[in-house]
């Protein structure tokens, strides 16, 4: 499996966006194509593949100088439970920290909020509600 930055207009992100539509907007009746993406150009966007083919994905978004907010996190159903997942995380942790960046933060659907916690996130305030789900805020110092 290779993990890599992807840019945005390219093939690989157009998997990206089917990914994500797919797996995190359509099973709760959102359409990511109808979504504001314009500002993802600033974001990095990092991926999985597995014999070329896109797996999984993650965003991370510059908050300031010195974190990132993780976001859209999506493993192809099929590579689930495999650590794909981790590895997408621990490589947008280890961008971070070569950038510079020495927190990250995120909002964790509640039903994948223990991912996180295994992997060292740490649940900020109380439980709320985004996209219709219950979400948590968490973070993690990185540096």
């Amino acid at each position: 499996m290779d993990i890599a930055i992807i840019n945005v207009g390219s093939e690989e992100y157009s998997a990206e966006l089917a990914l994500r539509n797919e797996l995190l907007r359509k099973p709760i009746g959102l359409d990511l194509y109808s979504e504001d993406l314009s500002k993802e150009g600033m974001d990095f966007h990092i991926s999985a593949f597995s014999g070329g083919e896109l797996v999984g994905c993650l965003i991370l978004t510059p908050l300031g100088d010195e974190a990132f907010k993780m976001r859209q996190v999506a493993v192809k159903e099929k590579y689930q439970r495999r650590g794909i997942g981790t590895k997408l995380v621990e490589y947008s942790e280890s961008y971070a920290r070569e950038n510079g960046y020495g927190r990250i933060v995120l909002a964790a659907r509640k039903t994948a909020a223990g991912f996180y916690e295994r992997l060292g996130y740490g649940v900020v305030g109380e439980e709320f509600i985004e996209v219709g789900m219950p979400h948590f805020k968490m973070a993690k110092d990185i540096a």
